[in-house]
C-alpha cells in the first residue's frame, strides 16, 4: 500500500480504541477500518470507508476505501483482522469471499472515470508483507499501466491454466503468469493459486500478484494472473493511479 493511502486514512481520523501492534504504523489501516464498521453498526454510515458490508454466517465481511487525490484508486478489506498474502485463512473459502468482493467493487474505479474505462479492464493487486506498508490485507483496485495491457494482449493468448514465465519482465521483475477460466473466474482463489507455484508454499509472505481481464482479442476470456516473488515485491507497479490508459484506450 503506498504512502498516499496511508496519508489518506491518518487525515481522515478516528477515535476508535483498538489494540495497537508493536509497529502502529502498519496499523493505521485497521483503525480506520474499527471507525467505519463502527460508523456502520452505530448509524449506517461508513465514512471514512465508500461501504461496509458486515457480512453473515456464508459470507466475511469487507470495507472499501478511496485513496486521496487519487479518485480512482480504491482497496478493498476484509472487516475481520487478516494480515495480508500470507495469512492462512486466505487458502478456504474467506481467499475465494474476498476475491469475489474485489470483483464486484471494480465499478468504483469505472465509475470515477465515467466509464471511460470498461470494469473489466480495471485491475487487482496485493503486495508482500514487505511491499507493503500496512499488515490489514486490502486489495488494490485501479487501472493498469498502458504497457502492462500492451504485453497482456501480444502475449496473453499464449497464458494457460497452469503457472509459466511471462516473456516480458517489468521493471527488471519476472513474473509468472496464469489463466483463469472464464467459467471459473467466481470461484478463483488466487492466495491458494499463489501457494501452487512450484517452490512458493511456504514463502507466501514474499508473494505479490496482479489480474485483469484477459484482452478482448483473446477468444479464451477469463482472467490473466501475474505474480513473482521478493522480499518487496510489489506488483502494485503494474498500476497506473493515474489512469494515463483512458486518455488512449485504442493504443492498448
Amino acid at each position: 500500500m503506498r504512502r498516499t493511502l496511508l496519508l489518506a486514512i491518518l487525515l481522515a481520523g478516528t477515535s476508535v480504541p483498538v489494540a495497537i501492534a508493536a509497529n502502529p504504523a502498519r496499523d493505521v489501516l485497521w483503525v480506520a477500518l474499527q471507525g467505519c464498521i463502527l460508523a456502520k453498526k452505530a448509524a449506517d454510515r461508513t465514512f471514512p470507508c465508500l461501504a461496509v458490508d458486515l457480512g453473515d454466517k456464508q459470507r466475511p465481511g469487507t470495507a472499501i476505501m478511496r485513496a486521496p487525490a487519487q479518485p480512482t484508486h480504491t482497496v478493498i478489506m476484509p472487516t475481520d483482522n487478516v494480515s495480508g498474502v500470507e495469512a492462512p485463512v486466505l487458502q478456504g473459502p474467506d481467499g475465494i469471499a474476498y476475491w469475489r468482493a474485489a470483483l464486484a467493487a471494480r465499478h468504483y474505479v469505472s465509475d470515477a472515470l465515467q466509464d471511460r474505462l470498461p470494469i473489466e479492464a480495471v485491475g487487482l493487486e496485493v503486495n508482500s508483507v514487505g511491499g507493503r506498508s500496512q499488515d490489514q490485507l486490502h486489495i488494490h483496485l485501479d487501472c493498469m499501466l498502458p504497457s502492462v495491457m500492451k504485453a497482456l494482449k501480444l502475449h496473453g493468448s499464449a497464458i494457460e491454466e497452469a503457472w509459466a514465465p511471462f516473456p516480458v519482465t517489468f521493471e527488471g521483475e519476472q513474473y509468472v503468469a496464469m489463466r483463469v477460466p472464464a467459467d471459473e473466474v467466481g470461484r478463483f482463489n488466487p492466495f491458494e493459486a499463489l501457494a501452487r507455484v512450484p517452490g512458493w508454499q511456504a514463502k507466501l509472505h514474499d508473494a505479490s500478484f496482479a489480474a485483469v481481464a484477459a484482452s478482448s482479442d483473446d477468444p479464451r476470456g477469463g482472467m490473466i494472473v501475474l505474480a513473482y516473488r521478493a522480499p518487496d515485491a510489489s506488483a502494485e507497479d503494474l498500476m497506473d493511479h493515474s489512469c494515463r490508459v483512458i486518455r488512449n484506450p485504442r493504443g492498448i
